[in-house]
């Protein structure tokens, strides 16, 4: 198991910058030179006698003294941001909650989408797994001001801190 008196012998790390570098020359890497490779996801990579682990678990490990039990979210939403005070712990739902918008999202407002058959705007939230519909709305503004209104009864603004729902309302001149 990585301990925090062994991780700080072989990686220096910038909280600041989230960077990591190594303490010393092995093989071809040499002393100084940034640690990790990012993966398929994004996420830089690091191996450690032997072993990959995720930069974002290490900073916590770096600065705090132990491996995170839950999961590690960036709270910008970027994998490669790896400086500390973009990082903390999350349950899995929370993590889920503060996710992007979908690719097939035409709208910009996560859970708000145009009905084509009923001819409205629709808002809905996932809770628990389940799907929850919030109604159907004449306009987008009203489908947003339901859906964020949804969020902050169910604690979203804990995990989400990039609301789109949010954003939408202020950019039309809406408050929250």
């Amino acid at each position: 198991m990585l301990t925090q008196e062994r991780l700080k012998e072989v990686l220096d790390y910038n909280p600041e910058t989230g960077v990591f570098r190594w303490r010393e020359s092995v093989g071809n890497v040499q002393a100084g030179a940034e640690a990790g490779t990012p993966n398929d996801k994004g996420y830089i990579v690091i191996r450690v006698n032997g072993r990959d682990y995720k930069a974002h678990r290490l900073a916590i490990l770096y600065t705090d003294g132990y491996m995170p039990e839950n999961t590690v979210d960036h709270k910008d939403r970027v994998p490669w941001h790896n400086w500390r005070d973009n990082l903390r712990e999350a349950s899995q739902q929370c993590q889920l909650r503060n996710c992007g918008t979908r690719r097939d999202n035409s709208s910009g407002i996560k859970g708000v989408s145009w009905n084509k058959g009923g001819g409205k705007w629709q808002a809905m939230i996932r809770v628990d797994g389940q799907q929850k519909n919030l109604g159907s709305f004449n306009n987008p503004i009203e489908a947003a001001y339901a859906r964020y209104a949804a969020e902050q009864c169910l604690g979203f603004q804990d995990c989400d801190l990039n609301s789109s729902a949010k954003k939408y309302i202020i950019k039309q001149g809406g408050v929250c």
